[in-house]
C-alpha cells in the first residue's frame, strides 16, 4: 500500500445539488466542468453538497442480472434491494481533484480532467478520509493497516456500496445497460471494436445491433458523453470505480442497504473501463480485485450520506500473505508464439522451471477458425481437457502465469490449469500477450477462480513485445522481487 502525504489546502467552494429517482435532472453541458476539489463546510446540522452532487432518492430495484442476459456471471443473481437515499457525484474524481488533495497523481495518462486511476481501493478510502477533514467533515473509515472500519453516521465522503452503485448506475433500467441492450463507442468509452454481442456474431456484423466503433486507447475527461437518465456521467466506461464492498455470492432474499460480506479477499470495481469490451461494462458486472491493487483502467467515485446512517461495518481482510520468489514455476499457455517467447524469455533470465499449458485436442492453427473455437469455450465458460500436468505443484511458491488476452480475459485451457490445483498461500504473477487491450478482465478472471492465491504485479506486452520485452521482463522481475541468474 502506498504511503500517501496529505496537504492542507486554500478555502473551498460550495455549489449546487440536484436530486434523482423520481425527478428528472436539470439539463446539463455536454463536456461540463468537473466538480471543484472540495467545498466548504455547511452548517454542523445540515453540510452542503458539493456542486454536481446528484441526490439519490432511495427505492427498491433488482440488483444483478436475469438468466437471459447475455454474458452474465453466475455471480450475478438477481436479488431485491431496497436502498435509502444518498449523494453521489455526477462524474469520476479527477486527477486535478486527487492531486489537489493528496499531492500526488499517480495515472497513467496525464490530465487535468481524466479520472484518477491507477489507484487502489486502500488509496480511494484514504483520499475519501483527507478530503472529508480538508472539509471540516467526520472521516467515513477508520483504517488499522489493511482492516477499514466504516462509520455509517459520518457525514464525510465514501465509497458507494456496491448495491448504491448500481441503482445509481441503471437509473431505473432493467436492461443490460443504462442505454438499454446496447452500448456504442459514441456513447462510452471502452474498446469499441467490440460491442455487445460482437463475440456471438464475429463473422456476421450484419445482425449486431451496435456495429463495432471506435477505440481510443486512453480514458477520457469526464463527462465527455452523454449522462445516464439521473444525470451521472461514465457509469458505463472510461475506468472502473471502486465501491465499499468485498467481493462474495449475492443473497437470494431481499436486502435493505446492503453492505457486502465482512470479510473477504477482494474488493469490487463496477463499470468497466476504456479497454473493456462492452461486456463487462454492463450494468450487472462485478470486476474483482485485492483491495492494495492498482491497476490503469481503475478509479472511484464519491458518494456521501443524505442522513446520518447507524452502525459500523468493519471489513476484515482475509487475503493470505504469500512468498514471492522462493520455487519459481513458469506457467504459460500460448497459441501463435507471442507468449512463449515472453515466457522463454522470463526463463533465460530466472532460470525457473518452464511448463506450457497444452490441449487434448489442441485449438486449430487456422487464425478463423481458432476464433471461433476460442469464442464458443468462452461462451460457454468451457474447461478444456489438457494434455500436459505439473507433477508437484507443492514445490512452487510462486507461479508466473503466462496467457495472451482473449475477448478481454483469459483463454479458457488457462481456467482448466488454475482449477486444477491448489494454489493457496501461492503467490501468482501474471503476463500477457495482447493487441491493445493490456489486461482487459484477465486479472479479476484470475482472481475470481483462485481468491486464495496472492496477485502479483501484472506485465502486459503489446503482441511479442519487440526489442525492448527483455528491459521489460527484467523490470517487472526487479518489481515482484523474482530472483535472476
Amino acid at each position: 500500500m502506498k504511503r500517501i502525504c496529505f496537504l492542507l489546502l486554500a478555502a473551498l467552494l460550495v455549489g449546487t445539488m440536484v436530486s434523482c429517482g423520481s425527478q428528472t435532472p436539470p439539463e446539463q453541458s455536454q463536456q461540463p466542468t468537473p466538480p471543484p476539489s472540495s467545498s466548504q463546510q455547511g452548517q454542523e446540522e445540515q453540510p452542503q453538497i458539493p456542486e454536481n452532487f446528484i441526490l439519490v432518492e432511495g427505492g427498491t430495484f433488482s440488483m444483478g442480472s436475469p438468466d437471459s442476459e447475455a454474458w452474465r456471471s453466475d455471480d450475478e443473481t438477481q436479488h431485491t434491494v431496497t436502498v435509502s437515499d444518498f449523494y453521489m457525484s455526477a462524474f469520476e474524481v479527477t486527477q486535478a481533484e486527487y492531486q489537489a488533495v493528496t499531492g500526488s497523481n499517480p495515472s497513467a495518462f496525464s490530465g487535468e480532467n481524466l479520472p484518477v486511476e491507477t489507484v487502489s481501493w486502500l488509496d480511494a478510502i484514504a483520499y475519501c478520509n483527507a478530503r472529508s477533514e480538508l472539509e471540516g467533515l467526520d472521516p467515513a473509515y477508520t483504517v488499522e493497516g489493511q482492516t477499514v472500519t466504516w462509520n455509517r453516521s459520518a457525514n464525510g465522503y465514501r465509497l458507494p456500496t456496491e448495491a448504491e452503485w448500481e441503482y445509481a448506475c441503471r437509473a431505473g433500467t432493467e436492461t443490460p445497460f443504462n442505454t438499454e441492450t446496447s452500448i456504442s463507442a459514441e456513447e462510452s468509452n471502452y474498446w469499441g471494436h467490440y460491442p455487445y454481442l460482437i463475440e456471438d456474431n464475429y463473422f456476421n456484423q450484419s445482425n449486431l445491433e451496435t456495429r463495432p466503433g471506435v477505440y481510443r486507447e486512453t480514458t477520457v475527461a469526464v463527462g465527455s458523453f452523454q449522462p445516464n437518465a439521473w444525470g451521472f456521467y461514465d457509469m458505463h466506461g472510461n475506468v472502473g470505480e471502486w465501491v465499499w464492498d468485498y467481493y462474495g455470492d449475492y443473497p437470494t432474499q431481499a436486502q435493505t442497504d446492503p453492505a457486502g460480506p465482512d470479510s473477504g479477499v477482494m474488493r469490487v470495481n463496477r463499470g468497466g473501463g476504456w479497454n473493456d469490451f462492452a461486456k463487462n461494462l454492463r450494468s450487472a458486472y462485478r470486476a474483482t480485485l485485492p483491495q492494495d491493487s492498482v491497476v490503469f483502467n481503475v478509479g472511484f467515485r464519491l458518494v456521501r450520506n443524505a442522513a446520518a446512517g447507524s452502525g459500523t461495518v468493519t471489513g476484515s481482510n482475509l487475503e493470505s500473505t504469500g512468498t514471492q520468489g522462493g520455487n519459481v514455476l513458469i506457467a504459460y499457455f500460448s497459441w501463435g508464439g507471442n507468449t512463449r517467447g515472453i515466457a522463454e524469455e522470463i526463463q533465460a533470465q530466472t532460470g525457473a522451471d518452464l511448463f506450457e499449458i497444452q490441449l487434448a485436442e489442441p485449438y486449430s492453427t487456422d487464425y478463423n477458425t481458432v476464433l471461433e473455437q476460442a469464442q464458443r469455450d468462452q461462451n460457454a465458460q468451457a474447461r478444456p481437457e489438457l494434455s500436459t500436468h505439473v507433477e508437484d505443484m507443492e514445490q512452487y511458491d510462486t507461479i508466473l502465469l503466462g496467457y495472451p488476452n482473449w475477448w478481454a480475459s483469459i483463454p479458457m485451457p488457462v481456467a482448466s490449469f488454475l482449477e486444477e490445483y491448489d494454489f493457496t498461500g501461492k503467490t501468482i504473477v501474471p503476463f500477457c500477450s495482447h493487441g491493445g487491450g493490456r489486461f482487459g478482465q484477465s486479472l479479476t478472471a484470475i482472481t475470481k477462480l483462485v481468491p486464495e492465491a496472492v496477485l502479483g504485479e501484472g506485465l502486459a506486452i503489446s503482441y511479442s513485445g519487440g526489442s525492448g520485452m527483455p528491459d521489460d521482463v527484467a523490470a517487472w522481475l526487479e518489481q515482484n522481487q523474482i530472483p535472476v541468474v
